[in-house]
């Protein structure tokens, strides 16, 4: 294919994906689901397990095999714009905050790693199949931990605006309590990545060595570096967008060459980027980033889509599913359930109502299923069951709190005031979930 021939498959590419994805996600949200539900299933619909199916090679000519290299790399740089923003309003203080947040963070964080390492030392014959063969050791079984304690920040953000939880107690110690738990996940999940290649014990340290530094010099050089730069008085290169672009792409690209993924370094740009001096990020610098990468984020989950082929799924490996899908809502409500009511002291209907939350795996559990994919991790069908146990967790939420909030008597529902435009209770009580508190911008 020459140069003409694969600049036009792309813009046809990406003119169906950007449409596709923007209507299943409108659909989506009028089913009251996140949009990213909708946007991963015009992806998988894309992909083999649909697209795939028609006759006549529709699926071939619409994304040849020359063009998918270009919308991996275009999805990769979604990531890391993305991850930036993600990464830039992360609030560390959070792990130094009151004692619910920091019970349901551990609680929330610990019991599904159990879940998810338990699952692997009872059933490893089954992920030894469903994985093609690879082997069942201690970094799977570490991995596998990780993606069942994964909770989605951004998603969630999303669904407690869409549901009117904004400033409650359970939807603020949710939110902080995810905040915490990604920290705690990405470490461990570069853990798995070092581990997983087949380095001697040398190269492993020297690997391990690299990245301890980076992170140092980012931390303490870079950041001082940008400090500096970014309060230059009078300086025509003060813009900070092309900065934090650039420290971005340079971060990713550096943590991707020590052998983990762009992830890790788009992550940590946004973590080192200067604040405002209140502590709040810069709009100046987050909007245009986090709007950029949100506008490509559909190739994300094309690509995603693309890598999943329910066809090839067998009855072992859907009797494999029924196992993952209660273990993953069970550790994670179980969790945030009695972390909330031993922590917090909320009522028992509120403590569910964090556990649910938590729930919530989205967009951060694609893109751990993702590295783990293209790092050999995990194979096609046991990737397709984590894509679709994750579809399945995040589409569950909102259902379930709109029942946790349905009145249990007939004189409580008597008794519940009307709700106003912006989807709170005029003087609600507080922890209810019902306050009238004014939304935050969506993450």
């Amino acid at each position: 294919m020459d140069t003409d021939s694969l600049v036009t498959h792309v813009l046809a590419a990406l003119a169906l994906v950007i449409t596709a994805s923007w209507a299943l996600g409108a659909l989506a949200r009028r089913l009251r689901q996140p949009p990213v539900i909708g946007q991963l299933l015009a992806g998988i619909a894309l992909g083999p397990s649909l697209l795939g199916l028609t006759p006549h090679g529709i699926h071939a000519a619409l994304f040849p095999e020359e063009i998918k290299p270009v919308l991996t790399a275009m999805a990769q740089v979604a990531l890391a714009l993305f991850l930036f923003a993600v990464g830039y309003e992360l609030d560390l203080g959070q792990l130094r905050q009151r004692r619910a947040v920091t019970t349901v963070s551990l609680s929330g964080f610990a019991l599904p790693m159990v879940m998810g390492a338990g699952l692997v030392v009872l059933l490893p014959g089954a992920f030894r199949s469903v994985n093609g063969g690879r082997p069942v050791d201690a970094n799977f079984t570490l991995y596998m931990a990780v993606a069942l304690s994964i909770t989605a920040v951004p998603v969630l953000a999303s669904i407690i605006r869409d549901q009117g939880l904004a400033g409650s107690g359970p939807a603020t110690i949710a939110m902080a309590a995810a905040g915490v738990i990604d920290v705690l996940s990405w470490p461990i999940l570069a853990v798995c990545l070092i581990g997983g290649g087949q380095d001697s014990l040398g190269e492993w340290l020297t690997r391990t060595g690299l990245l301890m530094a980076y992170v140092l010099v980012m931390v303490f050089a870079v950041r001082r570096l940008l400090v500096w730069w970014m309060n230059r008085p009078g300086s025509v290169l003060t813009d900070p967008v092309p900065v934090a672009t650039a420290l971005t792409l340079a971060s990713a690209w550096a943590t991707n060459a020590l052998g983990l993924h762009v992830i890790f370094g788009a992550l940590l740009a946004g973590v080192v980027m200067p604040r405002q001096r209140d502590g709040i990020p810069d709009s100046r610098v987050l909007r245009p980033l986090q709007e950029t990468g949100s506008l490509l984020l559909p190739v994300f989950f094309t690509v995603s889509g693309l890598s999943v082929q329910l066809s090839g799924l067998r009855l072992s490996d859907v009797l494999l599913l029924l196992a993952l899908c209660p273990a993953a809502v069970a550790g994670k409500v179980a969790a945030g359930s009695l972390s909330a009511r031993r922590g917090a002291r909320l009522p028992w209907r509120d403590s569910v109502l964090v556990g649910v939350l938590l729930n919530t795996r989205g967009l951060t559990e694609l893109i751990v299923l993702n590295v783990g994919l293209q790092a050999g991790l995990i194979g096609p069908r046991l990737y397709a069951l984590l894509i679709i146990m994750a579809l399945v967790t995040t589409a569950a939420t909102g259902p379930l709190i709109r029942a946790l909030r349905r009145p249990t008597t007939a004189a409580e529902g008597a008794a519940a005031e009307p709700r106003a435009a912006n989807g709170s209770t005029p003087n609600a009580q507080p922890g209810t979930g019902t306050e009238a508190t004014p939304r935050p911008r969506n993450s």
